[in-house]
């Protein structure tokens, strides 16, 4: 597990004391109370910032597909079971427990309400060219296809297809689907969710669920060399 993620604490429970921390700042910078009545619950955390966090993890598992990639296109080695492992938590937390969140209690809102429909049509339709790119890549990471120039080049093909998908798809989500979903719904609701959403993941990945998953993505991370961050200096 990365050294910032050595506590026990849940992501949840470091963002809600980061959360109250800034409340109470903002509070007291307008005159009030700490104790002042507020609109929802301070102590949940917004389900869109938890959606957000998890994109973060997709980002991760990005950067992993990006230099197997780049390793596949140049002819070079890299462990097989990195590319298994990282579609693993690829199918178990961002497809069958993220996507799936967003659309249980987003896209059916959204449809619902009459709102962004296109867009979350699209979105939808995105899931699922993602779960059988993940589906494809993981019927030809066999040891046989990665000596055969032809097969390399195809899987090095559909993990830029996923990147490219994933890429547009998460921004989009990030800047305009998640926004409208705030403005949808009542304070005391958008907690509750950010509450069920803590629930759900601690039942599918145990306490700290989160710091477990970006731990395994950062081991993925060290086996290929891309882990530390100061590698990547900026030249100007």
């Amino acid at each position: 597990m990365e050294p910032y993620l050595q506590s026990q604490e849940s992501r949840r429970n470091f963002l809600v004391k980061g959360g109250l921390l800034l409340a109470a700042a903002g509070l007291l910078g307008a005159g009030c109370t700490p104790g002042a009545e507020q609109e929802g619950n301070l102590a949940a955390i917004a389900p869109t910032e938890d959606l957000m966090a998890e994109h973060g993890v997709l980002s991760r598992l990005m950067l992993v597909y990006d230099e197997i990639t780049r390793r596949l296109r140049f002819g070079e080695d890299f462990p097989l079971q990195v590319l298994a492992a990282g579609n693993d938590i690829t199918r178990r937390f961002i497809q069958a427990y993220h996507e799936k969140n967003e659309e249980s209690h987003l896209f059916n809102r959204f449809s619902n309400a009459g709102d962004l429909t296109e867009l979350v049509a699209v979105l939808y339709q995105q899931h699922l060219a993602g779960r059988k790119l993940i589906g494809e890549i993981d019927r030809l990471n066999t040891e046989a296809n990665m000596r055969n120039p032809a097969q390399r080049l195809r899987v090095a093909e559909y993990l830029i297809t996923f990147n490219q998908l994933y890429r547009r798809h998460a921004a989009w989500e990030d800047t305009v689907l998640f926004p409208a979903f705030r403005s949808m719904i009542p304070g005391k609701d958008f907690a509750a969710l950010g509450d069920a959403f803590s629930k759900e993941e601690e039942k599918l990945f145990g306490p700290g669920g989160f710091a477990t998953i970006v731990g395994q993505v950062a081991e993925l991370e060290k086996k290929l060399g891309i882990y530390e961050l100061q590698q990547y200096p900026q030249k100007v």
